[in-house]
């Protein structure tokens, strides 16, 4: 059985929407309108787990992998093995159906989870014009950072994203006025030591358990969708803001002794 499964007003082509850029693998199927969802454990299982994960939601709501319209996928940024799986399967699942394959922001996706979470408690969280920073940790002392601004239908891209250092949050936002800025992201709990500094009001109620869930990925799927923003399968391709995989032995090195 899918972790949830909850109506939502989306239009009525099938859409399997999957990320696994980070270390949970988010999965759902757009059905209508309704929307099932899994979430499960990611990183080196994701490529063992994501077919048959998305084999049972089709089987849940009695389809085929043929009546699937359309494959959309987290194309980063974020880890690279994960980046890799999302694009191979997303590649080789459209190609064999013969679908299409919509590529979807991850950092996107974290943006809007955080909206749906912090509007869940109150409606008004995030009015029309609300900039949103996602702050996602890269490891090896980075970030994967991306501004989105809300106009009451969809988010639009501020900031491209882009990789920081630890300290770049606090340079930008130590003197923040209350409300100025809003932040979410996983890097808000992972790495709050570097974040500690940072103003309390800068983050969105309940925005450092952002993700890229499943209903996000579902809500931002339908949108590109509706707007016509498929691509073919061969330019189911990741979105890399990182040129270097790991550090080197004497780079880890420095990091512990710092």
């Amino acid at each position: 059985m899918p972790d949830s499964v909850f109506p939502t007003p989306l239009a009525a082509p099938i859409l399997l929407a999957l990320d696994t850029a980070t270390e949970r693998l988010h999965i759902a199927l757009v059905v209508g309108e309704t929307v099932r969802t899994h979430d499960l454990a990611g990183g080196a299982q994701a490529s063992a787990t994501l077919l048959p994960a998305a084999q049972g939601l089709l089987d849940d709501a009695g389809l085929r992998w043929a009546d699937v319209d359309a494959i959309a996928f987290g194309s980063g940024p974020g880890a690279f093995t994960g980046l890799r799986t999302a694009c191979s399967v997303t590649q080789g699942l459209a190609l064999g159906l013969g679908c299409s394959v919509i590529a979807l922001d991850t950092l996107m996706a974290v943006a809007e989870d955080a909206r749906q979470r912090a509007c869940a408690a109150d409606p008004q969280a995030c009015p029309p014009g609300q900039t949103l920073w996602v702050l996602q940790d890269a490891r090896m002392g980075e970030l994967y950072a991306a501004a989105f601004t809300w106009d009451g239908q969809a988010w639009q891209p501020s900031e491209g994203p882009a990789l920081w250092p630890l300290s770049e949050p606090l340079r930008r936002w130590s003197q923040a006025a209350p409300g100025s800025v809003r932040l979410c992201g996983n890097a808000l709990q992972q790495c709050a030591e570097a974040l500690a500094d940072l103003p309390e009001a800068l983050s969105l109620p309940g925005g450092s358990q952002a993700m890229p869930s499943g209903a996000a990925l579902a809500t931002l799927a339908t949108q590109a969708w509706r707007a016509g923003l498929c691509v073919d399968a061969a330019l189911a391709l990741p979105r890399y803001v990182r040129d270097k995989v790991a550090q080197t032995t004497a780079e880890r090195a420095a990091a512990a002794l710092a």
